[in-house]
């Protein structure tokens, strides 16, 4: 009986990924409204405890993408690729209001391009501070503290190694996380409450999950504007970082 459950299971591997991430988030937003009375956001709880699940699937394993290595929960690797991450993102933007986003004008690119590079210099200091003082893995680490999908298409643009582009995702990782929880907490001390100033914030902030998922614990009305500046600041990031960024840093280092 346990070989047809798996047998079945394995077969129809997206459907059980969807079917997992669906009760994932059904416990994470209880414990949001019981635990936390609504202050940390659901969407944080099921990241953290997707996180550690694919840790101890990674230790049970030997192998390096967590939970998916494991026959049964491979539709989770699916799951988590590109191809839906990028239409979810893609389909939060249909919420948007285009002639909200003209009326925002220069300060949400002002916003993007700001964040972009404030980003990419603050990780690219810490990664020097830590000893990884070459302009590739500046670059790769810096772009990983804007978001954790500019970290490796700069490492993988520029060379870098798997340990560095690694430590790019992880810092990505650690952004989203902290954008999302912390959101709700500092929105009354800068006055996000209004679509400009999400719009702002989203391309200030850049992490388009950290971002929605914060503005969604805030305002949920707001999430669309943040998200879409947010998008915007991914886009301008990879597009960015590994080229004007990486030579700013082999100008400045000598490297």
């Amino acid at each position: 009986m346990t070989d047809v459950i798996a047998g079945v299971l394995e077969g129809n591997g997206l459907v059980f990924a969807f079917l997992l991430v669906g009760v994932l988030i059904l416990v994470s937003n209880y414990f949001s409204r019981k635990l936390t009375r609504g202050r940390l956001q659901g969407s944080a709880i099921a990241i953290t405890i997707g996180l550690v699940l694919a840790y101890f699937g990674g230790l049970h394993t030997g192998g390096e993408r967590g939970l998916a290595d494991i026959a049964v929960f491979a539709g989770l690797g699916l799951m988590g690729g590109a191809m839906l991450r990028d239409f979810a993102i893609v389909s939060t933007a249909y919420g948007v209001d285009l002639d909200v986003i003209r009326k925002a004008g220069v300060t949400g690119v002002l916003a993007v391009l700001l964040g972009v590079f404030v980003s990419a210099a603050v990780g690219a200091a810490i990664a020097a501070a830590f000893g990884y003082s070459d302009p590739v893995s500046m670059a790769t680490i810096g772009g990983g503290a804007a978001t954790y999908i500019v970290g490796p298409v700069t490492g993988t643009a520029l060379g870098a190694s798997s340990e560095v582009i690694a430590l790019s995702v992880a810092a990505g990782l650690v952004k989203s996380v902290v954008v999302m929880v912390g959101t709700p907490f500092i929105a009354p001390l800068i006055r996000l409450d209004n679509y400009k100033s999400a719009m702002a914030y989203g391309g200030l902030m850049g992490t388009t999950s950290g971002v929605a998922g914060g503005l969604a614990a805030t305002d949920e009305r707001l999430v669309p504007y943040g998200a879409m500046t947010a998008t915007f600041f991914t886009g301008m990031g990879v597009l960015l970082v590994p080229s004007v960024f990486y030579f700013a840093l082999v100008a400045v280092t000598g490297g």
